[in-house]
This record gives structure tokens, C-alpha cells and sequence, in this order.
């Protein structure tokens, strides 16, 4: 019997949560730059109450809660001109949870609500290609890659690959 994984939207409450999660540097490696480290309650308040105070239908981002806690964060940020049908999604759970499904669930519920309410027909993810176990996570919710993103990053020092993965709604 798995975890009950479900999204729903921030709350301010949700900050002590957010914050644990997110002091990471195991997590924070494998996302882009400019998120603090270490990560405070201050942060995560202020995250949320972006995510809170979004202009409408640009962006739709998510708690993820496996069995009731807070377990991680998803997102689904709508490209703009021609690519305005088009959305970028990132994610990450608590290290807890690596391994779990709960990623995976997350994206698959993410990508539910993104097609069954808004006009967005492709939703894209471009982990590093490094990042095995995300990319495992996109495969399984479906995601086909399209091709690899040649030097495409520089992270901690490093210029990397990133893949480009996407699903068609």
C-alpha cells in the first residue's frame, strides 16, 4: 500500500515545512540557481506568497502532501509569445521521500489539472541530465525525451547536459 500523494495550493503555514525541506544542498544541486542556502522560514514565506500572489494563469504551483505533510513542491510556469500554450515544470521532494513514488505522483496529478483546466497543450522539464532518478520520474508520468541540451548548464562550477523531456495533453 503506497503513499496517499496529493497537490494542493501554498499556505502561509506551510513555511516551517517548506524551509526543512529545502535547506538542502542534496536538493538544492539538482535545481537552478538563486534559491538561498541555508533556506530559512523567511524564504519559504516569501516563496509562497509569490506563488500566492501570482499574476492569474501564468503560473501554477503546488504543495505536494504524501499521508498529510508537506513532502515537496511542484510548479508549471506557462512560456510566454509563441510558446504561450506551452509550460515549463519543476519539482523536487524532501530526501525522506526519494525513491517513494511521490514524485512521480505529484507530476502526474500536476499535469492533470494543467490539461484539464487551461488552454496549455505541452508541459516540459528540462532536468540535468546527471539526475537519473528525475528523469525515471518523467518517464513514468509519461514524458517521452526529446533530446539532449549539449553543455547546456553551469551548476557548482561546472558547465553540464541538460535533457529536454516533455508530454503532449
Amino acid at each position: 500500500m503506497g503513499m496517499n500523494v496529493t497537490i494542493r495550493r501554498w499556505q502561509l503555514e506551510d513555511a516551517a515545512d517548506l524551509a526543512a525541506i529545502l535547506d538542502n544542498k542534496n536538493i538544492l544541486d539538482n535545481l537552478r540557481d538563486g534559491i538561498p542556502f541555508p533556506y530559512t522560514e523567511a524564504d519559504a514565506a516569501s516563496f509562497i506568497s509569490g506563488c500566492l500572489g501570482a499574476e492569474p494563469d501564468s503560473s501554477y504551483d503546488f504543495a505536494i502532501v504524501a499521508d498529510d505533510l508537506v513532502a515537496g513542491a511542484i510548479g508549471v510556469a506557462r512560456q510566454a509569445n509563441i510558446h504561450r500554450r506551452t509550460a515549463e515544470m519543476g519539482y523536487y521532494v524532501a530526501e525522506g521521500y526519494w525513491g517513494r513514488g511521490v514524485a512521480t505522483a505529484a507530476v502526474r496529478l500536476a499535469c492533470r489539472y494543467v490539461f484539464d483546466n487551461t488552454d496549455i497543450v505541452r508541459i516540459f522539464a528540462e532536468p540535468f541530465a546527471h539526475n537519473i532518478a528525475s528523469c525515471r520520474v518523467l518517464e513514468k508520468a509519461g514524458f517521452l525525451c526529446e533530446g539532449t541540451l549539449r553543455s547546456n548548464a553551469y551548476k557548482n562550477g561546472e558547465v553540464i547536459d541538460m535533457l529536454m523531456y516533455s508530454l503532449i495533453g
